[in-house]
């Protein structure tokens, strides 16, 4: 996993549902689903190709985002990979699903603030930003 793999963990972490040293659910599932597609890139490719265009470029880009539902998720990233994924961490796909369609496209939006994957030579400024713009949309 990469710098920035890392920094999407510590931004999952911030939302306030993931605690402990090992990231929390919601980071150590979306870190095992980044390792399914090679990271941030590949994850978003596979969204792309398989029906997400639209949303994963509203993410990305600026604007307001665009939300995906858990059968989408689903569809784009196999039903199978997603149940492995969750059966490692005791929840139904349903379930994992739903907490990923809630959060991925703001994880997503704050990861890519200059409407593309960022170098890892900003990564630190990165993280804070996010962490900062997630924490004050979710808990402010």
């Amino acid at each position: 996993m990469g710098l920035l793999d890392d920094v999407m963990s510590g931004v999952l972490n911030s939302l306030g549902k993931d605690s402990g040293a090992s990231g929390g659910p919601l980071a150590q599932m979306v870190t095992a689903l980044l390792q399914q597609h090679g990271g941030l890139g590949g994850l978003l490719d596979q969204l792309k190709h398989n029906g997400l265009e639209q949303q994963v470029a509203s993410w990305v880009g600026p604007g307001e985002n665009l939300p995906v539902n858990t059968e989408q998720l689903g569809q784009a990233l196999g039903h199978g990979p997603l149940a492995e994924i969750a059966a490692r961490f005791g929840l139904d796909a349903q379930t994992m699903s739903g907490s990923l369609a809630q959060y991925l496209p703001e994880v997503v939006n704050q990861l890519t603030p200059d409407g593309r994957l960022p170098d890892t030579a900003n990564a630190g400024e990165l993280l804070e930003r996010g962490l900062s713009a997630l924490t004050g949309k979710l808990f402010g």
